[in-house]
């Protein structure tokens, strides 16, 4: 048997953390996902993640950002208090990938996530260099290999 259920979209609204009275986190959110053969419909589905996942959407997600969910679908069933039953379908997320940068999509995520972004090695790859700029050793001399 399979239950599994990968999605991409963005949320509809701000995480919500709760704990649970033993102290676990929970952290539920709507996912809006377009259709794959018509744009123009669009599902929202119900999120759930627990415990360390559950903070890390919590502090780096936020409204209208972009997020993949890897998971298993869930159908529960309670009773509310006025006695009637209702029925619940819900991703419980197992893996959660930010996929855009706080500020990208037009709100900021809470938390102490900045949306500067980093230079790291690479973003120079693919740039022009002159021969002006590299240095050429004179290797006339037989000079042993330094291995």
């Amino acid at each position: 048997m399979l239950n599994r259920v990968i999605l991409i979209g963005r949320l509809t609204h701000d995480p919500e953390l709760r704990y649970t009275p033993n102290g676990t986190a929970v952290c539920r959110f709507t996912l809006a996902v377009n259709r794959r053969y018509n744009r123009e419909q669009t599902d929202f589905i119900d999120v759930v993640a627990w415990r360390g996942l559950a903070e890390n959407c919590a502090n780096y997600l936020g409204k209208g950002r972009l997020a993949a969910v890897d998971g298993s679908l869930q159908v529960r069933t309670y009773e509310t208090q006025d006695g009637q039953k209702r029925k619940v379908s819900e991703v419980v997320a197992e893996d959660i990938r930010f996929l855009d940068r706080a500020g990208t999509s037009g709100s900021e995520a809470k938390g102490s996530f900045q949306s500067q972004p980093k230079k790291d090695q690479w973003d120079e790859l693919g740039t022009e260099i002159s021969l002006d700029d590299i240095d050429f050793v004179d290797s006339t001399e037989d000079d042993e290999i330094p291995f």
